[in-house]
């Protein structure tokens, strides 16, 4: 039986986004961001006692304040159109990717695709686009609970999203569910905040709120100078124009574990608590674990536990966004922990 007050949302559509090809230093390797990711997520779940619901085709006008119109249409078209060359490839992966500020935007479907897919970690295949809008229903659905009066909700989003901005997929990415929750929060409430505990920086989610004071976001994640996505994700990021102090970026050393990491979301917390926001969304990532394939941080699987307690105990509603956290041994494992917490077990 699902808990009470903390409904569940996943879509057995998103399977449907099932990517192969990933570059790792060079090297073709197998894509990370595949469907047995889910598959574990929702073991843990249901081991907790937590049932998942699927969500319905939810009114996505969020998506549409949070993404550009030429992204949107791009997606919902890249695919039939890559289908018309000879000898096409059995997903769609960029060989280019332009300088925005110095280029044009291109007319076929090979410039677009460099255009709008900012790395060859988000490769596009059939199912993609209907699983994105899927995994964009369950963000929604857990951001309408909270509008609904639920303390907590949690969407299983696949694919994730806060490497996705405006107008660019990246980072095994092509929506944005966070913001997207975030902004159909915004249609409910004045102040909205994003916490993201990913071991990557949310670069997407930075982008899509950097000049707003109405979204607050705090990211705490490994030090970007050598770690993905490499070029934001700095402390000196702070906001701009109206939204100058509302970015708060915690870059934390290579390999920090359990203590640096608690200390930095206790911090992340205290800005919260400071814009005094009236939901909370959290991102959700996994991947901040020792063992985790990517390595940028060394956290302990009980540390997920004294986090959920943590973010739980400063008394937000909040919607938690599932976002990285790739195959290991340990996946299971660390989202139990974090329901754990979360629960109070």
């Amino acid at each position: 039986m699902t808990e009470p007050g903390f409904p569940c949302f996943f879509s057995a559509e998103t399977d449907g986004h099932d990517p192969r090809f990933f570059l790792k230093r060079g090297q073709v390797a197998q894509n990370e961001e595949r469907p047995q990711r889910a598959h574990l997520l929702r073991q843990a779940l249901h081991q907790a006692g937590l049932t998942t619901a699927e969500p319905p085709r939810t009114d996505r006008a969020a998506m549409a304040q949070v993404h550009s119109a030429r992204y949107l249409d791009f997606l919902s078209r890249v695919w039939d159109e890559w289908q018309a060359f000879p000898d096409h490839g059995p997903e769609i992966v960029a060989n280019l990717h332009p300088q925005k500020d110095r280029h044009r935007y291109p007319s076929g479907i090979v410039g677009q695709a460099g255009w709008h897919m900012a790395d060859t970690a988000c490769p596009i295949g059939p199912g993609s686009h209907h699983a994105a809008l899927r995994s964009v229903d369950c963000a929604i659905a857990a951001a309408q609970a909270l509008a609904e009066g639920a303390g907590a909700a949690y969407a299983l989003c696949r694919p994730p999203g806060h490497h996705a901005n405006a107008d660019t997929a990246g980072g095994h990415c092509l929506l944005n569910n966070a913001a997207i929750a975030a902004q159909h929060l915004r249609g409910h409430f004045d102040r909205v905040a994003i916490l993201d505990i990913d071991v990557h920086h949310g670069n997407g989610t930075q982008e899509i709120f950097y000049d707003r004071a109405d979204v607050l976001t705090v990211s705490i994640h490994a030090a970007p100078d050598a770690f993905y996505p490499f070029y934001l994700g700095y402390a000196d990021e702070t906001g701009a124009g109206t939204g100058a102090g509302f970015n708060l970026n915690l870059p934390l050393p290579i390999g920090s574990g359990d203590q640096v990491w608690l200390g930095a979301i206790r911090q992340g917390l205290a800005r919260i608590a400071a814009f005094a926001p009236d939901r909370l969304v959290l991102s959700l990532g996994l991947d901040a674990h020792e063992r985790d394939p990517l390595r940028g941080l060394a956290v302990t699987t009980p540390a997920f536990t004294q986090a959920a307690s943590m973010i739980r105990n400063a008394g937000l509603p909040t919607a938690i966004i599932q976002e990285g956290g790739y195959l290991s041994d340990d996946l299971a494992l660390n989202m139990a922990a974090f329901l754990d917490g979360w629960l109070g077990r």
